[in-house]
């Protein structure tokens, strides 16, 4: 098993993506691309349509329009694997659920208290410390911080391997030290793997330190490119009401 092997994803085309439920038009005409290789950041103000579009892309809720996903002669792939890392792990704090009991009753889909076998705890060690979470193996998760928690999840969405990461809000509530290590981690991926990476976030001193491509939304995309470019667009200041230098 080699999670840092290329992907053979090149990017991942949005085109003319409409999205109306119960009545209303939540998402209009979004035109965007995903590369592999970058880190693609989703802003936008609450209500801006970000998780719908997330939704969308995972194919769990009805569109129209277009999704095409390409490799690197411009083909469309018939099958990609999508990681999802959602924003929170909802757990009672209490129960006594190791990462360990935790990884190997999602990866072997059996019941928690089976068990898991040495071969497998050395597989699911071997998952945990591409993010630098080794450590946690035996770790029951109410002794886990926030930032723990996530890297853990992080370590699921990579089995099995990508080529498309999703990351809804990851960081929200996690102290900075957590935050940033959870973006190094991702981006020691994007760069390993060359994967293709979908993070939304509200932390605007997140987006412009680690963004390759930022897409600002607002039921439609209103501005994509570079995050100095955005930040520095009416568009942006018209959203968040700031300038790029209060940042």
């Amino acid at each position: 098993m080699n999670l840092l092997e290329r992907c053979h994803l090149c990017r991942i085309d949005l085109k003319h993506i409409r999205v109306v439920r119960g009545g209303q038009e939540v998402l209009r005409d979004i035109n965007m691309h995903i590369h592999c290789g970058q880190l693609t950041m989703l802003i936008g103000q609450n209500g801006a349509g970000k998780t719908t579009l997330i939704r969308a892309l995972l194919g769990e809720i009805p569109y129209e329009g277009s999704i095409r996903h390409e490799d690197g002669q411009g083909k469309a792939m018939p099958r990609m694997t999508t990681g999802y890392v959602p924003q929170h792990l909802a757990f009672d704090p209490d129960i006594p659920l190791t990462v360990l009991d935790l990884m190997g009753a999602a990866l072997s889909r059996r019941a928690v208290w089976t068990g898991v076998g040495k071969r497998k705890k050395e597989e699911i060690r071997a998952i945990l410390e591409i993010v630098h979470a080794g450590e946690l193996l035996d770790r029951p998760l109410g002794r886990c911080s926030g930032g723990e928690i996530q890297r853990v999840m992080l370590a699921l969405a990579l089995h099995p391997a990508p080529d498309l990461l999703v990351l809804d809000e990851p960081v929200s509530g996690v102290d900075e030290n957590g935050q940033r290590l959870f973006l190094n981690v991702v981006n020691e991926l994007r760069r390993g793997r060359h994967m293709a990476i979908l993070m939304v976030s509200h932390d605007l001193n997140l987006v412009r330190d680690y963004a390759d491509h930022v897409v600002l939304l607002d039921k439609t995309v209103l501005m994509q490119g570079r995050p100095e470019t955005v930040f520095e667009s009416d568009a942006f200041r018209d959203t968040f009401g700031m300038e790029r230098r209060q940042l």
